[in-house]
């Protein structure tokens, strides 16, 4: 870990799984929401839409169940479901706020690259106050692709205005992992109760695997 924190720029988080520990409950928002319908959730549903932006999840919603509703809709009834979960029963990941203030007093810049929706993002950066340190905040809604593209990681290291060969990605999911070295960045795998099935595929696929952020400063 102390090679890939050597001589960076920037370091970009994916949000949940890896900044916060919520990978869980979309499982069971996913479960409560297709049950408003009738409809079972198959059990490859989250493989299928692992890494899809919140549109495309939403689209792949509307087309592969028949959802009756708008995009918009859907978007505004996850996002009211997703809420009160964030509120109250998430938290960060275990040392992220040790490591945040080791960037600031280092110059690091900051950023998010997310798939979640605009409006859960900035709710979960004002519960656990986050904008202060984050210079760029983007959703898979702001790129042309989701991850694996690499398009939204390219995206906020141009928003903080830094050579992607300069970053240093932390995801939880493969797509995510792959997003990031697609984009020509250092990338870290975060381990995830969510995900431990892939936890070899991420060690393989990533430059290194940490299990919380705790201490990483430390081993400079």
């Amino acid at each position: 870990m102390k090679k890939l924190l050597e001589d960076i720029d920037a370091v970009i988080f994916d949000l949940d799984g890896s900044l916060v520990d919520s990978m869980w409950l979309w499982k069971d928002i996913d479960i409560a929401y297709l049950g408003r319908f009738g409809i079972r959730m198959p059990e490859d549903l989250q493989s299928k839409i692992e890494g899809m932006s919140f549109l495309e999840t939403a689209v792949y919603f509307k087309e592969t169940f028949q959802i009756p509703d708008s995009l918009e809709q859907i978007r505004a009834d996850w996002n009211k479901m997703a809420w009160d979960k964030y509120l109250k029963e998430v938290p960060l990941k275990k040392g992220v706020y040790e490591f945040l203030l080791g960037c600031r007093e280092r110059g690091v810049s900051l950023g998010i690259a997310t798939s979640n929706s605009r409006e859960l993002v900035e709710n979960i950066a004002e519960v656990h106050n986050l904008h202060d340190y984050f210079g760029c905040i983007m959703t898979g809604c702001d790129v042309e692709r989701g991850k694996p593209w690499p398009d939204i990681y390219l995206a906020v290291a141009k928003g903080l205005d830094v050579s992607p060969d300069r970053c240093l990605v932390f995801e939880d999911i493969v797509p995510g992992i792959l997003a990031g070295k697609r984009a020509g960045m250092r990338v870290c795998a975060v381990e995830d109760a969510y995900s431990i099935a892939d936890r070899e595929t991420k060690k393989t696929l990533a430059d290194d695997y940490i299990e919380d952020f705790c201490g990483l400063w430390d081993e400079e």
